[in-house]
């Protein structure tokens, strides 16, 4: 119980400083229905007492509606090649994608609280189009995460997401959060 008092108050401290930690949300396309977009900036607003969020939209492409294999891989490479052009350098890269490790909340928080602890204070989760990543994007991450075995609309993904990370934040200082 001590170990587990003393790990919380380390998490919290390391948390807690004055939103230190900078999160980038890079994903393609925008979220076209207004209530994505509320409770996206819910979230984001929730948010502001922990860290700095920001939100990169990058152009989706059009898919036509029988693409084939190339066409589709194609799509996916420019999609993934705008991505990259926006991750910072120095950035720990967690990108989401079906062939991720599946992780709950509290190792989503623990994630967060090691790599902070090993230097990083900026932290990017990538979020593809509707036909997923080019390989060069996996090859970039530092850690590959699948929210689910279910597949999600990439504009509700972007809510889970932001939620998450706002509940990783929660568990990390010891504060009370709904399940």
């Amino acid at each position: 119980m001590c170990y587990l008092y003393y790990k919380l108050v380390w998490m919290s401290e390391l948390f807690g400083v004055s939103n230190s930690m900078n999160i980038t949300i890079l994903c393609v396309g925008k979220l076209k229905e207004e209530y994505f977009r509320a409770a996206a900036a819910e979230y984001i607003k929730r948010l502001s007492g922990y860290c700095t969020v920001s939100v990169i939209e990058t152009a989706d492409e059009k898919i036509p509606e029988r693409a084939s294999r190339s066409e589709e891989e194609r799509i996916k490479q420019k999609e993934t090649a705008r991505l990259l052009e926006k991750i910072p350098r120095r950035d720990f890269v967690i990108v989401l994608d079906l062939s991720g490790k599946q992780a709950d909340s509290p190792a989503l928080s623990e994630l967060l609280s090691r790599q902070a602890a090993n230097g990083f204070s900026g932290f990017t989760f990538v979020i593809g189009g509707s036909l997923g990543l080019a390989p060069a994007m996996l090859e970039r991450a530092n850690f590959v995460l699948s929210a689910s075995k279910m597949t999600f609309p990439h504009q509700l993904m972007r809510v889970i997401l932001l939620e998450q990370i706002f509940r990783a934040f929660k568990i990390a200082r010891g504060e009370t959060y709904h399940k």
